[in-house]
């Protein structure tokens, strides 16, 4: 079996176990807030877009940040990881740490299930500078390959990966179905995002009396690749994908 993945340390237990992997472009090295956070702070505090159609941010600082997402969410999740993305094509040799040259952004499991064989890719941040570049795609692919690959080829041997995507997120969902995800359907208003935070909604409807009739409402996009799907043909797409140069 082809496979463009080398898998490093484990770092932390939970429901899956946590490790480095990396190719010749890309490195995925697990979150660490004390290495990571400011980097993310700087290189999105101007740029607010980033977040428009996530559930979360933007962030006034690194601290809130950390405390909203890291220590709310990921860290109390034990079917979460989240990942800083390093751009290996920028990096110095042999630095000891990651700078705002080779930091790319972020990308996490979510909702892993090691009981059920599954997991989530999301949390994909990448920083201005690394946009429409290789890294996208092989910060993705890295984290399928692992997911989807059988433990014997240092795989988690999960059958199923699942991408969700606010529905009006063309761009997401044509990054997903680039890399072999299957549109599934859509969950109609799965979500209540914050009326604070000029986050689009699907509707501009409300009704008398909702208790959240300040907050816009979301439908989600369900995509997904399957054992099945990336053992037959999917796998090498992928590492076509990531092997482009051009």
């Amino acid at each position: 079996m082809n496979s463009s993945m080398i898998v490093g340390e484990c770092y932390r237990g939970g429901n899956f176990a946590v490790r480095e992997v990396e190719n010749d472009r890309v490195k995925l090295v697990p979150f660490v807030s004390s290495l990571h956070a400011d980097l993310f702070f700087q290189g999105s505090v101007n740029h607010p877009e980033l977040f428009r159609f996530l559930p979360y941010g933007p962030y006034d600082s690194a601290a809130e940040f950390v405390e909203g997402l890291i220590e709310g969410f990921i860290n109390s999740d034990p079917g979460a990881a989240l990942y800083a993305i390093i751009d290996k094509t920028h990096s110095f040799p042999h630095s000891p740490s990651p700078s705002q040259a080779d930091f790319a952004g972020l990308i996490g499991y979510l909702n892993t299930s090691t009981t059920h064989l599954k997991t989530e890719i999301g949390c994909i941040t990448i920083l201005p500078p690394f946009q429409r570049t290789h890294v996208t795609t092989n910060a993705v692919g890295l984290l399928m390959e692992y997911a989807l690959n059988s433990p014997s080829f240092s795989g988690l041997g999960l059958r199923r990966v699942q991408w969700q995507a606010n529905e009006l997120n063309f761009q997401s969902v044509q990054t997903a179905e680039r890399m072999g995800f299957k549109r599934e359907g859509t969950l109609r208003w799965d979500r209540v995002l914050p009326s604070d935070k000029g986050k689009p909604g699907n509707s501009t409807q409300s009704r008398a009396g909702d208790p959240k009739s300040d907050c816009v409402g979301r439908h989600t996009a369900i995509l997904a690749i399957c054992w099945d799907d990336w053992e037959n043909g999917g796998r090498e797409e992928v590492l076509r994908l990531m092997a482009r140069r051009k």
